[in-house]
């Protein structure tokens, strides 16, 4: 067979591969497109953290990254301490989910997603220095005012009642 007999069945070959989705489509970023990627939006920014009773307690970064896919945090403690997350969307359970760890070693694993009073994610906590794990919860709630609760409790009894644990209030650091 000659090229020329052969030619219609290589065009026809190539104008299958063109048409094919891989080469008809722009690239997507399917977390940019997906509404649920958004909704922990309100806590992304660089933020100075008070307790409740106004003492500074730190500053917090939280940037989005890979297209929107996940949340990356990164906090300085204002004696020294660090951590950081990674908080993004198990699209498997619908969840949002935060994996934490710090230079003290204490590693969070929370689930969950919004609720009226904000994100509430539950999971556990483990403390690496005693290898003791506890139940664990958090909530961020965005406040009127602009600024963001952020409320965490444990349990040393399997979830029958809660201890606080950490009460921050964030205020978005000005543009400068």
């Amino acid at each position: 067979m000659s090229i020329i007999e052969s030619f219609p069945k290589y065009l026809i070959l190539l104008l299958f591969i063109l048409a094919s989705p891989a080469f008809s489509q722009a690239p997507s970023f399917p977390c940019e497109e997906d509404e649920k990627f958004a909704e922990f939006d309100f806590w992304v920014g660089g933020w100075d953290v008070h307790v409740a009773n106004g003492t500074f307690a730190g500053n917090n970064e939280i940037k989005r990254a890979e297209r929107g896919c996940v949340l990356i945090e990164n906090w300085q403690g204002a004696k020294g301490a660090t951590g950081m997350s990674i908080n993004y969307v198990d699209k498997i359970s619908d969840e949002w989910v935060q994996v934490w760890n710090d230079a003290s070693g204490s590693q969070i694993n929370i689930r969950g997603g919004l609720t009226e009073e904000g994100m509430l994610l539950v999971g556990t906590i483990h403390y690496v220095a005693n290898a003791k794990t506890l139940p664990f919860r958090g909530l961020w709630t965005p406040l009127e005012d602009g600024r963001v609760r952020q409320f965490f409790e444990q349990s040393t009894d399997e979830g029958e009642t809660w201890t606080p644990w950490f009460e921050g209030f964030y205020t978005r650091k000005s543009a400068k």
